[in-house]
């Protein structure tokens, strides 16, 4: 492997046991191996959560500029949801 840094990383006896178990089982060459992925398994979901997070924030946004809303109450909302949904 090309431009690798080493680095310590303290694990506690719970996930240091499950990196040992992962290489004894043959799941992976190393304990290195184990971390590496577990890196790119959270640059992954960090990725889809930002993403879903810049979503939301523009649904917010597009409620807000869609103006104020016709429905009242939550009374007035149970009963616009029971016309659309055939209650």
């Amino acid at each position: 492997m090309s431009n690798v840094e080493k680095i310590s990383v303290a694990l506690t006896t719970e996930l240091a046991t499950m990196v040992k178990e992962a290489v004894e089982k043959g799941q992976y060459a190393s304990s290195s191996e184990v971390i590496r992925e577990a890196l790119r398994d959270w640059k992954f979901n960090h990725a889809i959560r930002e993403q879903k997070l810049l979503e939301l924030r523009e649904l917010w946004q597009e409620g807000i500029d869609s103006g104020p809303s016709e429905i009242a109450t939550f009374q007035d909302l149970k009963l616009v949801a029971r016309k659309r949904a055939g209650i």
